[in-house]
């Protein structure tokens, strides 16, 4: 196709974005946003009765958190019904659809008769070449003809040529009785009039490719290219479930993983750009292409998940940085930082990025900086303040008053002192940790005393000694 690329993903409201969701939509995105094309958003809330406004903000929100921007205006299925209508009824005008009356009893008895006698269960319609003049005046849905002889292949990206026999499909309804249009007619009739060039879904609509293309064909329209991705599983192989954790995009905002590194990681789910395990955006965008899809399901593994985000946190923007922090203790149902307090944090980013894979663990290292005076040290740093330690640290406090901040300079004087007690710098980290920030576990004490300046630094270490 020349068209430019336009992509969409369409899910269903009727729960949060499922993790393997949140994957096609990346797909799509990735694939338009990198050739410069569209990435449409549908809402097939054409199911009345499992179809939230509740699901549907969820879906969005999901996909706001992982940077997964659409173009244009959301597409409602349900709002689209007239015109799905209208191209059955169009269908039907030509001769390539009809009127059936069989009732739901008679395909069933038909059904039933041919699974005894051990013949396909295929329903064929009497109905399909009746003369109009024999028509009841009684309930009927409107059915396609489908092609009785040959086959037809769904050319795909990912699975290659899939041959159907068309012996082996129905003549699929389009308009029940009641005169709605089925999932299979409004997702065609959307997809052609949205412009979509190209389909990426997951490979459990395979087989719905080939029904279809039958309406494609029909309308004389031109059929999208496919690619049906395969589904996610769990390390034991089996389905993407919940005994496997977090099914929902947004459960793993409130876990506290970066967007950057869940977004990376789902890219390496069942794709790949040689080597790289670590790309940004821009990278993704330029490498992503169909032909990298494996067919064989992807296997989720959270280390994997963490490694990835640790790297991402590692090296983010401090200030984006301390926004996603935000974001996260406000989807977590967590307190906000004060704006005295997200500045320390983004001050204090350098020495904290290291090594955190989620934002939990990077708020604990952080401990520090958003605690404020007194300073109550926990069970473990405690047992660094000892009588002795606090002498020192009253000792010691005077000699920092005058030196000059930085690094080098308090290395000097914090070495000197430990020589001048025959000690050496560690025997003062302990009660300096306590002191500064009321763990054991802590960033340098350096960086401490760098992040927290010399009037923070000099009265938490006179509280510490008294």
């Amino acid at each position: 196709m020349n068209a430019p690329v336009v992509t969409r993903f369409a899910p269903s409201p009727t729960g949060f974005l499922h993790i393997g969701g949140a994957r096609t939509a990346l797909f799509n995105w990735l694939y338009a946003r990198g050739r410069g094309g569209k990435f449409l958003l549908r809402i097939e809330d054409t199911d009345r009765a499992r179809s939230t406004p509740e699901a549907t903000a969820a879906i969005l929100q999901g996909m706001s958190w992982l940077g997964l921007d659409h173009d244009g205006e959301i597409v409602s299925q349900f709002e689209n019904a007239p015109r799905h209508a209208e191209v059955a009824q169009e269908l039907l005008a030509a001769g390539k659809a009809y009127k059936c009356f069989a009732s739901q009893e008679e395909i069933a008895a038909f059904r039933e008769a041919a699974k005894a006698e051990g013949r396909s269960t295929l329903y064929r319609s009497p109905w399909r070449d009746a003369d109009p003049a024999s028509h009841p005046d009684a309930p009927y849905v409107i059915r396609i003809k489908a092609p009785l002889e040959g086959t037809t292949v769904i050319r795909d990206q990912v699975q290659g040529d899939v041959t159907i026999r068309n012996d082996q499909l129905d003549d699929m309804i389009l308009l029940r009785s009641d005169g709605t249009p089925v999932y299979m007619l409004a997702v065609v009739v959307d997809d052609h009039d949205m412009g979509v060039t190209h389909v990426v879904r997951g490979d459990d609509h395979l087989n719905n490719a080939a029904r279809q293309m039958m309406i494609y064909e029909a309308m004389s329209w031109d059929v999208p290219v496919w690619a049906h991705i395969p589904l996610i599983h769990g390390a034991d192989g089996k389905k993407l479930s919940k005994r496997h954790g977090a099914l929902g995009a947004q459960e793993y905002q409130v876990m506290g993983y970066p967007a950057a590194g869940v977004r990376n990681y789902l890219a390496r789910l069942g794709w790949s750009h040689g080597d790289d395990e670590f790309f940004t955006d821009a990278q993704a965008q330029e490498w992503f292409d169909l032909d990298g899809i494996r067919k064989s399901p992807a296997q989720f593994d959270l280390k994997k998940l963490e490694n990835l985000c640790g790297q991402h946190i590692a090296q983010a923007d401090d200030a984006a940085l301390r926004r996603e922090i935000e974001a996260y203790l406000e989807a977590a149902g967590e307190p906000a930082l004060t704006e005295g307090q997200a500045e320390a944090l983004e001050r204090a980013m350098y020495c904290l990025k290291d090594r955190a894979k989620k934002f939990p663990e990077l708020l604990e290292k952080a401990a520090f900086v958003l605690a404020e005076r007194p300073i109550t040290p926990d069970e473990k740093a405690a047992k660094n303040l000892d009588t002795v330690s606090r002498g020192i640290l009253s000792e010691l406090t005077p000699q920092l008053q005058n030196a000059s901040w930085n690094k080098e300079t308090l290395e000097e004087v914090l070495n000197g002192f430990a020589a001048a007690h025959d000690t050496k710098f560690g025997k003062l980290a302990g009660p300096l940790r306590a002191a500064l920030a009321g763990r054991a576990v802590t960033p340098s004490v350096f960086d401490m005393m760098l992040v927290l300046g010399r009037d923070e630094t000099l009265a938490r270490l006179t509280d510490a000694a008294a």
